[in-house]
């Protein structure tokens, strides 16, 4: 499962006993693997700015988490045709998300401990807003982008009377730069087509003889030139109507048809150059995307898995793609790395305002087996820790059901500090 519960519990004799007891329990029961979560010691400050930090970062944390889910969902919509790959350019710091939450350590260039802890806060808000809005830039114009090309791809994709014919049309299909004479389009029916070679030339007076040509059709009917001469226009136009036939107004521009060639041509590729990888980036995504196997060790000092690519590693491979792509990726492994450490600072201050000074607390990352143990693993975490609101654990435990040395409850219920991490969110 890619969901987490993270819990922490005081650091005296009782509590690390009872957090024992609990690895214990869950590793029989097979209901979760548990690791330690390593948080550094905060200037703490005083309570009252504690009671204000935990309002802040409880939005901040759901500020980082709509966040990463929008980026995520962008790198799915740049990438379209190969939406299957998109889940290999979610990574933090060069491994994928579970591995770096499982063996998380706190980034102290990025964030030292020794700030004050309202400026640990304020140095990630301001690094949230700033992806944020540079996101929604991104986006933007990318969308810009894409609608427009969408509008030129509808012009090439409609019928004969409305798609555009910049495409369709050469300049050897006109009579041009003459005084007298001009080439009309028409469209023709399908099952008019014997009607319009055998009437064309007698539908106005003036019609140049074995002048028309079937350039293109579609399903129901075809576009053929006709030329004339240009005092007639309005007369033949009239009789080809009455003979359903229908001129079609269109006027030979060879620089607008040049202009509107290239700007598809200019839309497709900047379309393309935002996401697309090149060749051979995309023949090394096995190796350069592994798939890590979570390694999570029993309440102990987690080994941190090996270091994930180099920063010259992924610029190199990240040499070939798009610029869109590129940027989601980097600041999508910023903001989930920070999200992290949100997650970290919010124990870190109810762990203090709900166990008091001095700071003394434990932290735990459980990653439950499957979400059918979910309910069975609250039940073992709220009798193993009901010593700590004893009044309020005793009124909601239920004896009828039995492991072996427990009461547990059947009820939600946090005697100690929990917070909840989801991966699954960003699949």
């Amino acid at each position: 499962m890619s969901e987490f519960w993270l819990i922490s519990a005081p650091g005296d004799r009782e509590n690390l006993q009872a957090l024992e007891r609990m690895n214990t329990v869950t590793s029989k029961s097979n209901l979760s693997y548990n690791t330690k979560f390593a948080i550094p010691d905060f200037k703490v400050g005083t309570l009252d700015s504690l009671v204000g930090l935990s309002d802040e970062l409880g939005k901040l944390d759901t500020f980082a988490e709509s966040l990463i889910r929008r980026m995520a969902q962008s790198v799915v919509e740049v990438m379209e045709d190969s939406k299957g790959k998109a889940q290999e350019h979610l990574l933090a710091n060069g491994v994928d998300l579970t591995s770096f939450v499982t063996h998380f350590e706190w980034d102290m260039a990025k964030y030292p401990a020794k700030q004050p802890l309202v400026s640990v806060v304020d140095t990630i808000a301001k690094q949230l807003a700033q992806i944020e809005t540079d996101l929604k830039s991104r986006t933007a114009a990318y969308n810009t982008l894409k609608t427009n090309l969408e509008n030129l791809e509808k012009k090439s994709m409609g019928n004969l009377f409305t798609r555009t014919l910049s495409d369709i049309v050469s300049k050897e299909d006109f009579v041009l730069d003459s005084e007298y004479l001009v080439t009309l389009l028409v469209i023709v029916p399908k099952p008019n087509y014997s009607q319009w070679q055998k009437t064309y030339e007698s539908l106005s007076d003036m019609v140049v003889p074995r002048s028309t040509k079937l350039i293109t059709e579609d399903k129901e009917g075809g576009l053929f030139t006709v030329t004339l001469f240009r005092k007639v226009i309005e007369d033949f136009k009239s009789k080809a109507r009455e003979n359903k036939f229908t001129v079609r107004e269109f006027y030979y521009d060879e620089k607008e048809i040049k202009r509107e060639r290239e700007e598809m041509a200019r839309l497709l590729s900047d379309k393309k150059q935002q996401y697309q990888t090149s060749c051979v980036a995309l023949k090394k995504g096995s190796s350069t995307f592994p798939d890590h196997k979570v390694k999570v060790t029993p309440l102990g000092n987690p080994d941190r898995p090996a270091a994930g690519q180099s920063d010259r590693e992924r610029e190199s491979e990240g040499e070939g793609e798009g610029p869109l792509l590129r940027w989601l990726k980097v600041n999508f492994s910023e903001a989930f790395i920070a999200w992290i450490h949100i997650k970290a600072l919010r124990v870190f201050v109810e762990s203090v305002l709900r166990y008091g000074l001095p700071v003394n607390f434990q932290a735990v990352l459980l990653q439950p087996h499957k979400k059918s143990s979910a309910k069975r693993l609250r039940e073992v975490l709220n009798s193993v820790f009901r010593h700590l609101d004893e009044v309020a654990a005793t009124s909601i435990l239920d004896a009828s059901v039995e492991i072996p040395g427990l009461q547990l409850s059947n009820q939600d219920y946090f005697p100690y500090v929990y917070f909840h991490i989801d991966l699954s969110l960003l699949d």
